[in-house]
């Protein structure tokens, strides 16, 4: 015989002490308690057993305390298992005082282990742990900065399915293959520096693999055996270990095409222009705001959509100066962020700006195009004019799709944390897909009825009766600039945003953020000078408000002068309304 079982006591609460008496004097090298009633190891239990080699302690669940210096001087041992038990509190190791060259634990599935305290290993001062297992306990959530103090290694470690959420610098210069599978509270890895030894890694987060991917150590130290020539042919696994001079660390699992292992913005100029973009749509839309809302004028319908364009865009410009900013913070480091970011609410937050933002701008602007159609196709028709309750309700109505399909990603339909730009690329279940394309379809379809409206107001405002002749090119030119800029904007992004809905992906989420920079915000930036800026109602309004502060008074009191003269004179009827619709209408005013 060898090996040792005591007797299962059933229906009775033993301790280790009294199971063991009668047995211990006739004991070898091996001693396995499964399936057993002992509740308590006493203290000194296993003491002075100078032939055991290997403890089993496993599936007795009933197991709530292991005393302290229950193992002491037991020279010859080399491997403890403690697992499936009821353990609270990891036992005693600091008497086993084992003189053996190599250690293996397992401690693994033991349910209620909640940390490995300091010193925790500090009976192994003579040999090196091997191989640890932690696998399976659930509740374990810290490992003491100290814990193998006065131990050597491990040199294989597995945490998988534990909470873990940092691992102590003190254990990983010896590390040679680290498993981390379903460890999701470990979510930034150390230095990588301290993997000195490392050349494996099963880990949770294909981010974390990154780290990896272009690290590589050189060796300081080579055994001199490895100077024989033929110690690669001979000794090749000695060779593998201890003669190469630069390692590289295998990592699982591998990043996938919607988290490539860069920051980010992944190049350097698209981090320059996120920038002047965002920073440009903030003051821009801010500035087209603050003028119309602080006009002397009466608030009309083309105000009002106006003001509600510009708040739009402005959400455009914020989304992106928020991913702007978080790519600064995480540069050259963004593999220890992702999950934080993509998982956290800065991502939520980030990705619901931009949804609201793109389909509330789209909505507006396809609303102000059709004003712009209505008020011109009926000019002489004021009982068909749109008032400002109607354009209340279509904007109530804008505001209600816009939130709901920016909510849509946080209530599980896509998902914004797919990849680290925030954008619901998620297309995994049925729902998903349906969801993102009817979004693509549907700023497809708004792009067409503003280039049909735009179409009808051309040839409407062709007619001499209309506007002069010679204003035709004008007016089309204007026209087919905002055309244009809805295109550019609309069109690359909606056929490969399409395509990858399909799930037949054209380009790279890499190449899809040069597209998020120069093109989706395209509108945000331009609206404020082609619908604002470029208007001479604008100009005025912006001058007579600047001239408070002391700025451009000769140019405001000018402006006063031309609006107290045509107030006060006796105006020919024009074309344009009484509620000034065609302020929209990007300067048809001024080709009279």
């Amino acid at each position: 015989m060898s090996a040792c079982f005591p007797q299962e006591r059933r229906g009775e609460r033993a301790t280790l002490s009294s199971a063991l008496e009668a047995e211990r004097l006739v004991c070898f090298w091996m001693w396995e308690i499964k399936l057993t009633q002992i509740s308590v190891f006493r203290r000194a239990v296993f003491t002075e057993l100078h032939e055991l080699k290997r403890i089993v302690v496993s599936e007795n669940g009933v197991v709530e305390r292991i005393e302290a210096f229950a193992f002491s001087n037991l020279t010859e041992l080399q491997e403890m298992t403690i697992s499936n038990t009821g353990l609270k509190i990891l036992p005693d190791f600091s008497k086993i005082n084992s003189a053996a060259p190599e250690f293996l634990f397992d401690l693994q599935d033991n349910m209620h282990i909640e940390r490995i305290p300091s010193n925790a290993f500090l009976g192994l001062t003579n040999a090196t742990i091997t191989e640890l297992f932690l696998m399976g306990n659930q509740q374990l959530s810290r490992i003491h900065s100290y814990a193998f103090i006065g131990a050597e290694g491990p040199i294989v470690l597995d945490i998988s399915r534990t909470s873990i959420h940092t691992l102590p610098e003190s254990m990983l210069r010896s590390l040679k293959l680290l498993t981390a599978i379903s460890v999701y509270s470990l979510r930034r890895l150390p230095s990588l520096e301290l993997f000195s030894e490392l050349t494996q890694a099963n880990l949770t987060y294909p981010s974390h693999c990154c780290a990896f991917k272009n690290f590589k150590k050189h060796k300081s130290v080579k055994n001199q055996m490895c100077d024989d020539p033929g110690a690669l042919r001979l000794e090749p696994y000695f060779y593998e270990d201890y003669c190469k001079d630069v390692i590289e660390v295998t990592c699982y699992p591998k990043p996938d095409a919607f988290n490539p292992c860069e920051d980010i913005m992944g190049f350097t100029f698209l981090r320059v222009l996120i920038w002047f973009i965002s920073v440009m749509a903030i003051v821009g839309n801010c500035a087209v705001l603050l003028v119309l809302l602080t006009s002397r004028y009466k608030l009309t319908v083309p105000r009002f959509l106006m003001c509600h364009l510009a708040f739009a865009d402005l959400c455009m410009g914020v989304y992106l100066l928020l991913i702007a900013a978080v790519d600064i913070h995480t540069q050259s480091r963004y593999y220890n962020y992702g999950i934080d970011w993509q998982t956290g609410a800065g991502c939520h937050v980030a990705g619901f700006f931009t949804v609201f933002s793109s389909q509330l701008s789209v909505y507006t602007l396809t609303a102000i195009t059709l004003e712009r159609w209505h008020t011109i196709t009926y000019a002489m028709q004021l009982e068909r004019q749109l008032h400002l309750g109607h354009a209340c309700a279509i904007m109530a109505a804008g505001w209600l799709f816009a939130l709901l399909t920016a909510l849509m990603p946080m209530l599980g339909v896509s998902s914004y944390r797919k990849t680290s730009i925030c954008l619901p690329m998620d297309v995994e279940t049925g729902l998903s897909q349906g969801f993102v394309i009817l979004l693509l379809l549907l700023n497809v379809a708004a792009f067409l009825v503003v280039c049909v409206c735009y179409m009808r107001i051309y040839f409407t405002v062709r007619n001499p009766a209309f506007v002069p002749a010679n204003a035709d090119m004008r007016i089309a030119k204007r026209m087919a600039v905002l055309i244009f800029t809805d295109f550019l904007c609309m069109a690359p992004i909606s056929f490969f945003a399409i395509s990858a809905a399909l799930k037949l992906p054209l380009i790279t989420v890499s190449h899809a953020k040069v597209l998020l920079v120069l093109f989706y915000p395209i509108n945000s930036c331009s609206n404020p000078f082609l619908y604002a800026f470029f208007t001479k109602t604008f100009k005025k309004d912006f001058f007579i408000l600047t001239s408070r502060f002391g700025c451009f008074k000769t140019r405001a009191h000018i402006y006063r002068t031309e609006i107290s003269s045509g107030q006060n004179g006796a105006a020919a009827p024009s074309p344009k309304t009484s509620d000034g619709a065609l302020y929209s209408l990007v300067h048809i005013a001024q080709v009279h």
